[in-house]
């Protein structure tokens, strides 16, 4: 099961893993919901979507899960976490972390881990966390401020609402302007941040926290 607020991740994920065999039972939900939603399905493996991992209470839904369904391996989703996010994931009762843009073969990795009873955690991400503790940065350089530092308020919406998964015509509509404008906005948004595709936007925006800061945006108008 897979599980993120960001529709256009979670069902990008869903689609990779059924292209490889696996059985999803599940492709996205808000994350008030996340923990009810894994309970009443009671999969295998869970990877819960999270874009904030140091933020209290963000893995509530993890302990709430193993208490339902302890046999259920939970494998955070998430941004490149601190040693903080990680110990709180594994505190919580997770069973390993995949960062939003690693590789399908390493979130497959992660799955049979989590799924044979082992910590599935990258070996890079633990040096990383290590690295951190033992040499700890005195002002840790915030990726998610410098992007949303590049983008315009509107190319800030525009992010989100493709991060939420919305076309060219819910955009356009959902911000009261014509479809060329907001395939330029798209654009745009896509160069500043040096990345190919929508796909590629919206990891990068959930890895590095922008979506948080950016807050929600009004829902498209409909048909």
């Amino acid at each position: 099961m897979v599980v993120d607020d960001h529709r256009l991740l979670a069902e990008a994920l869903a689609s990779a893993l059924k292209l490889r065999g696996h059985r999803v039972l599940a492709a996205a939900a808000p994350a008030a919901g996340a923990a009810e939603l894994v309970i009443s399905r009671a999969p295998e493996v869970c990877l819960l979507g999270t874009a904030t991992p140091a933020e209290p209470g963000m893995f509530d839904p993890v302990v709430k899960i193993k208490r339902e369904r302890p046999q259920v391996a939970v494998l955070v989703l998430g941004p490149v976490p601190s040693p903080r996010g990680i110990a709180a994931a594994f505190a919580a009762g997770a069973s390993g972390y995949v960062r939003h843009d690693e590789r399908i073969e390493g979130v497959e990795r992660a799955i049979m881990k989590a799924r044979a009873g082992e910590a599935a955690v990258a070996p890079q991400l633990l040096q990383g966390a290590f690295s951190e503790l033992l040499n700890p940065a005195a002002q840790p350089d915030d990726e998610g401020q410098r992007l949303l530092q590049m983008l315009t308020p509107r190319e800030v919406e525009v992010l989100v609402r493709v991060a939420d998964g919305e076309d060219t015509r819910l955009i356009a509509a959902g911000m009261g302007i014509a479809p060329s404008t907001a395939r330029t906005h798209v654009q745009r948004v896509l160069m500043k941040l040096g990345v190919g595709s929508r796909l590629e936007a919206a990891a990068l925006a959930a890895r590095t926290g922008l979506l948080d800061r950016a807050g929600p945006v009004p829902p498209a108008a409909g048909p």
